[in-house]
């Protein structure tokens, strides 16, 4: 897709942390095909939360050798700092895995929208 998917790109603007474009500017694609579409994103953040507490955790206690509290505490730290990325991340993953990429799209959208005018 060559749209953007947020009005905003920056995920810490927290005001538009949530907000995204109805549809694809380029090529016109929905970018919630159905009611409640994101609840499923939670398991995709779940899934990039424990990769990055893993990689983390090694890290920090195999490699640096720290303790396991300041390994916890590096680790509530990083995530509270990476939370709104992981959030779009997620989403657009999620989004990525039910939308089928289409090479011809924006031009199928360019003609249709010139059939229309």
């Amino acid at each position: 897709m060559e749209g953007d998917i947020y009005p905003d790109n920056n995920p810490y603007h927290f005001k538009n942390l949530s907000k995204f474009n109805p549809r694809c500017g380029s090529c016109n694609q929905n970018f919630e095909p159905e009611p409640s579409f994101y609840y499923g994103a939670m398991y995709v953040s779940y899934g990039y939360t424990v990769a990055l507490f893993v990689a983390v955790y090694i890290i920090f206690s195999k490699w640096m050798h720290w303790e396991m509290w300041p390994t916890v505490g590096a680790l509530a730290v990083l995530l509270a700092i990476l939370a709104p990325v992981l959030f779009r991340l997620s989403r657009t993953t999620w989004l990525s895995l039910f939308v089928k990429y289409d090479k011809d799209a924006k031009d199928n959208w360019e003609k249709e929208k010139n059939k229309q005018a």
